[in-house]
Parts: C-alpha cells; sequence; structure tokens
C-alpha cells in the first residue's frame, strides 16, 4: 500500500494482478480441498490458472502445479491422486496446446500424461468408489487421420445441419462432443486404460452438457439435447452404460430441459435441474428434479420454493441436498429434506455460496463464499448447527475496500419493492455527495449477489463514484411473480424500476442528484439502450454488449430462449416492436460509449455496429471501443485494462467535467 486511502482498486495494475480464486473441489476422503486459482504471467498479457491446496484444518495453502499453459478441472482418484487438464508440454513452450490428462501422484511427485486425445480434453468425471474416468473429447467425424487431412489441405469449414452453430465465445463444430470412459491407471507409471466411446455419432446432443458418473463406475448419467422443432431444442436426461454404450431415457418431456445431474451417494438416484421453458404466457422456472436411476418417476424436491437453485450436493446419507439461491441481493446456502422437501436457509449473512461439497462426516459444507464487498474464499459451512456456523479456510488476504456498502429499497408504483446495493465511496456525505453510477445487471434472469471481477464497483468507487446495483423486474430472489411482472415486456417494466430506485438513492444526501450516468452489458447494455431512448436525466451511458435492434439478436445462439417468450418475429412481431431500443434513436440525446467484442457470439458483433452506425448518422456525441479478438466478456488484461481506463475517460469528461483524455494505449 502507498497510503491508507490507496487501495489495489485506484491501480489497475494492482487490480489485474490480484490472485483469483475459480473454483473447489473436495477430496472424497474430506482431507483435502484443491482451487483453481487464476493469477497474471510474469509478461502480464494473460492470465493462467494453478492448482493450489487448501488446508481443511487451516494451514498455509500450497501451490501444486505452475506451467506455462496452467492447469484446471482438478478431480480425485480414489487412492488420492489428482487428475487434471492441462495443455502443458514435455517442453512447456508459451504456446497454447490441447488439453491433455495430467495426474499427480498422493504423495507428490512430477505429474505424468495419463490420455492425450487428439481433440483434447473438455470435461471429465470420475466414479468415487471405482475410479472409472469419464471425459468428454471433441472427436472429427471419418476416420482417426481425418484431423490431420484437413489441417494439410488448410481446411477450417464446417458444415452444419442444425442450429445452433456458435455458443457464448466458441464455434462449434466440426468435431462432435463425445463422452469416452476408461479405466484408473493401474501401476505407478501407467496411463488409462483404453477409452470406449460411449456416444458415436452424438451429433450436438452432447454440447455444453454437464455429466456425472456412478461411484461404482458402471452408469453415467448426462443430459441429451433434442429438436423440438423450428431451430429450438429441448434437453432429456439419459443414462449410459459405461461398457456397452448402451442408452437409456430418465426424463423426458415436451417444453423441459433435465440437465446438470448430480448422482445420490448410493448410486441409486439422479438429482438435475428441471428448466420449465418460458412460452408466451409464462416465464422460465427452475427446480431440482429427483430421478430414479432404475427408472420410474421423477419428482420435484423442493415444490414449495419460489427460487431458482444452483450448486447441489448431496448428503453423503442421501438423505439432505444442499443448494443455493438467490434471495433478495444475497445467494445464500439452503438445506432441502429428501423425504419431505422441506426447505431450510443454513446462512444468514449478506454473501453468496458456491458449493463445493460435503464431508464424509456430514458435518461440513465446503463452498466459495463471496459478496459485492468480497472476493470469492474458500469456507467451511458447519451443518450441524441450526443456522451453520461459518469458519473461512486460509487462503489469501482480501483487499482493502475504497469505501462501505449499503441497501436501498423503493416501492413502485404497482405496489412491488425494489431493493439494490450501493456502493459508497470513501468520503461521501451531505458536505461531499458523490456522483452516481447506476450499473444494470446482465441475464436478464440474474441478480446483483455476489463478487464479479469483470464489473467490479469498487473500481469506479475508488474514483469517487457511488454505485447503485439494483434488481429491477426479472431479477432473480425475489420469487416468480416478480419475474412475470415483466415478462415478454423487458423494456417499460425494468425501466420504471429502475427509475423508481435511481429516485429513492439520488434523494440521498450523500449522492449527486445533479451528476448521474448508466452502464450495462449484455442485457444491462439492451437496458442502457432502452434508458437513452426514454430520458435525458443521465449525464453519460456505457452500453456494453447490447442488442440493437431487437431482432438483429436473432442470429444469436440464444435466439430460441427469447423467441419462445417473444414469439417468431415473421409471425408475431408485437413484443419485438415494443421492446426494442432502436424505435427511440430519435430521442436519444445523452452521450453514449458502446462497448463490443468481435467474436461476442452471445450478442453478435452485428448489434455493436448497427448501435454505432445509427448513432453517428444522427450526429449523437458517440464513441465505440471496439475489440477484435475478445467475445462477450473482455477477459485479457491489456484489454480489460483499456476498457476500463476509456469508461473512467468518458465518465469524467461527461459526468465531472473533465476534459477528454484519450487512453494511452488507444
Amino acid at each position: 500500500m502507498r497510503g491508507d486511502d490507496v487501495t489495489p482498486f485506484h491501480d489497475l495494475g494492482e487490480y489485474m494482478a490480484l490472485p483469483r480464486v475459480l473454483s473447489l473441489r473436495l477430496s472424497p476422503d474430506g482431507r483435502r480441498l484443491v482451487a483453481v486459482v487464476r493469477e497474471l504471467t510474469p509478461d502480464r498479457k494473460r492470465y493462467r490458472t494453478a492448482l493450489w491446496q487448501v488446508d481443511p484444518g487451516g494451514a498455509e495453502p500450497r501451490r501444486l502445479t505452475r506451467s506455462v499453459a496452467g492447469e484446471g478441472q482438478p478431480e480425485f482418484l480414489p487412492d488420492g491422486s489428482l487428475l487434471f487438464t492441462s495443455g502443458r508440454t514435455d517442453e512447456d513452450k508459451d504456446e497454447e496446446k490441447v488439453q491433455r490428462l495430467w495426474l499427480l501422484p498422493a504423495d507428490g511427485g512430477e505429474p505424468r500424461v495419463v490420455a492425450d486425445p487428439p481433440g483434447g480434453i473438455e470435461d471429465l468425471a470420475v466414479a468415487r468408489d471405482a475410479g472409472t474416468v469419464v471425459y468428454a473429447a471433441s472427436v472429427l467425424p471419418g476416420d482417426a487421420g481425418h484431423r490431420e487431412r484437413r489441417r494439410s489441405a488448410g481446411v477450417t469449414a464446417t458444415l452444419h445441419e442444425s442450429l445452433p452453430v456458435r455458443d457464448w465465445d466458441h464455434q462449434l463444430g466440426p468435431g462432435d462432443r463425445r463422452l469416452f470412459a476408461a479405466s484408473p491407471p493401474e501401476t505407478a507409471g501407467s496411463g488409462l486404460g483404453t477409452p470406449r466411446d460411449l456416444t458415436p455419432e452424438p451429433g450436438q446432443a452432447l454440447n455444453g452438457q454437464s455429466f456425472a458418473i456412478t461411484p461404482d463406475g458402471t452408469t453415467v448419467v448426462t443430459g441429451w439435447w433434442l429438436p423440438e422443432g423450428r431451430g429450438g431444442l429441448r434437453s432429456e436426461l439419459v443414462a449410459i452404460d459405461t461398457t456397452t454404450g448402451e442408452r437409456r431415457v430418465l426424463a423426458t418431456a415436451d417444453g423441459v430441459d433435465f440437465h446438470s445431474p448430480v448422482v445420490a451417494p448410493d448410486g441409486r438416484t439422479v438429482l438435475c435441474k428441471r428448466e420449465l421453458h418460458a412460452t408466451y404466457e409464462e416465464p422460465p422456472h427452475e427446480t431440482l428434479w429427483l430421478v430414479p436411476l432404475g427408472g420410474g418417476e421423477g419428482r420435484d424436491l423442493i415444490p414449495g420454493a419460489d427460487r431458482w437453485p444452483y450448486y447441489p450436493a448431496w448428503s453423503p446419507d442421501g438423505r439432505t441436498v444442499y443448494f443455493a439461491a438467490d434471495q433478495r441481493g444475497r445467494f445464500p446456502v439452503f438445506r432441502a429434506d429428501v423425504a419431505t422437501g422441506e426447505v431450510t436457509r443454513m446462512t444468514g449473512d449478506d454473501a453468496a455460496y458456491e458449493i463445493a461439497g460435503v464431508s464424509p462426516d456430514g458435518r461440513y459444507v465446503y463452498a466459495l463464499r463471496s459478496g459485492i464487498d468480497a472476493p470469492e474464499a474458500p469456507v467451511r459451512l458447519d451443518v450441524t448447527e441450526p443456522v451453520g456456523a461459518l469458519e473461512p479456510l486460509r487462503t489469501w488476504d482480501a483487499p482493502v475496500l475504497p469505501g462501505s456498502l449499503t441497501e436501498v429499497t423503493a416501492a413502485t408504483a404497482d405496489g412491488a419493492a425494489i431493493r439494490g446495493w450501493l456502493v459508497l465511496p470513501s468520503g461521501a456525505s451531505a458536505s461531499s455527495p458523490a456522483p452516481l453510477l447506476l450499473w444494470v445487471h446482465g441475464g436478464p434472469y440474474a441478480s446483483w449477489s455476489a463478487w464479479t471481477w469483470r464489473w467490479n464497483p469498487w473500481l469506479m468507487a475508488a474514483r469517487g463514484y457511488a454505485v447503485l446495483l439494483p434488481d429491477p423486474a426479472l431479477s432473480l430472489g425475489y420469487g416468480q411473480d416478480f419475474i412475470r411482472r415483466a415478462h415478454g415486456n423487458w423494456g417499460p417494466v425494468p425501466y420504471d424500476d429502475l427509475m423508481t430506485i435511481t429516485d429513492a438513492t439520488v434523494a440521498r444526501d450523500d449522492v449527486d442528484l445533479n451528476r448521474t450516468a448508466v452502464m450495462g452489458g449484455s442485457y444491462g447494455g439492451f437496458m442502457a439502450n432502452w434508458i437513452a431512448g426514454h430520458t435525458g436525466r443521465f449525464k453519460a451511458i456505457v452500453s456494453h454488449a447490447s442488442a440493437w435492434p431487437l431482432d438483429t439478436f436473432v442470429t444469436s445462439d440464444e435466439a430460441h430462449y427469447l423467441i419462445r417468450e417473444f414469439g417468431d418475429p415473421a409471425d408475431r412481431p408485437e413484443r419485438w416492436v415494443a421492446n426494442d431500443p432502436a424505435r427511440h434513436v430519435k430521442e436519444i440525446r445523452t452521450p453514449i460509449l458502446v462497448i463490443h467484442g468481435d467474436r461476442d457470439y452471445r450478442v453478435p458483433i452485428a448489434n455493436g455496429l448497427r448501435l454505432w452506425s445509427d448513432l453517428v448518422r444522427r450526429d449523437a456525441e458517440a464513441k465505440f471501443l471496439y475489440f477484435p479478438d475478445e467475445n462477450h466478456w473482455i477477459l485479457t488484461p491489456g484489454n480489460a485494462t483499456v476498457w476500463y481506463e476509456t469508461v473512467f475517460a468518458f465518465l469524467a469528461q461527461h459526468v465531472l467535467g473533465e476534459k477528454w483524455k484519450r487512453p494511452d494505449l488507444l
């Protein structure tokens, strides 16, 4: 530190260098926790990941791996050895390689390669008792030489015969994602057994699907995509025999997705997500679904819970399922009784939890804990207490924050209660009120409840801004009726909510009524565009990865989700027209910073280009920050730095009245 009032958030270089804990994995014996940690490379040009061991007993964390390529996806074998994926090679040169499967012996030593499929390993699971390994890999059609023949001929084309063709930040094809099963290494120096292709010719059925394996290694359970007509998809849940590859359906229904399985400790029951598709009349809804592995009717585990559950984990005796869910700007841990469906909240703080596992004795739930005011850190929760007793585990010190966090609420004209978090910079007071930045979350089915490295309000607080993080209609954690308020009405209703809570916030004496701005990305960018066309109250607007015009979004991989709710624009254009921010371009008077990545496949670049060109043709005051090699998120350290520098400069010009200063590297 350079002084009591200076934090890592005052210096982008220091901020980018902070270690970031991405995930946790608990060993079957409960004695070891392995964390995937992202760190800045010495040349500061990119991030890489490494595996660290976190001690449940409180000792210092210990680094397990180190390479130029980085490591991820840790999974334990029954003997305590650790599998992980990495693009490292024996030479470990600084170049991208396919992900191979490595094994780190339980007693230490050097890791070795145990599986190296030509298309690399995308994901893996290990049978708790048998040690059978199931991994996902991309396989090209044709024989084993097909990949090399394409490479030699300079062919990169893909022939698609169904939707989708892209997903978030990567192209789909030309290979198919397949599942392979293999026995664990038999000797100290051997690799996995001969892999068995469990899913020949799956097409796109396994794209993005997670999978789980029974403790005895005999069955893998996964979601399986099926076409539902007009480019749509639905997912059924299937069980696949790891010896024969025989596939049978466990759960399927029209208008429903079954996915994200977690097998019970006794291997007889599967827990999965059951997601009801949105329709023109009703919004989507998610719950936890129990399915007998041997066949039979499934049932809702939490029928009375009006929340969307995430990160489910079984207790060792199979009587309890722990999960996390949005709850009024928090993301607490809940306990569900398998027999009765009774749900109990286990954490009472303002934090968000990502459950990693339950100890073998059933006493502790291990998780990553974060909050709007705290980055992810490992903790354990003693669930023998009525409300779980929380114990932080020893890792890295949390950075000092440049301000404080409070909560704001407001009531809308239709009687809804709107709330949000307010980040206040140090020194904000009645005599020195802070300028306000309204930051709209993405989704739209999301909420401000957890720490975020990509959209960090404390960087703005370090520059003197108060940051309002509200949850308008469509946000999670307030029940289905709160979502239903804006179903098919993504513009007007959330807009009214946002203006209502902004009014309540600027009424505070420590917030400056006359110096306000708006920022948002993805759905938040869509709302920023909507706000721009409906009010001139803000001094500046930042629109990142936003839809414009709305029907341009139909080229996205997410189009079939929106079409369920809005209807096909060729057949039912009403909602597309009523919710299109581009219809109000003539009303825009506020300076706008447009930001978009060319490799954004969630909201394709055509949206950003059209927004920019429409603003320029109307002589609007605008700038366009374009990233040719970034996607929906701006991920590399250098580009993330200029992202923030440009936002800082744009807001300083229009909100603070400072002279425009172009970032040095642009």
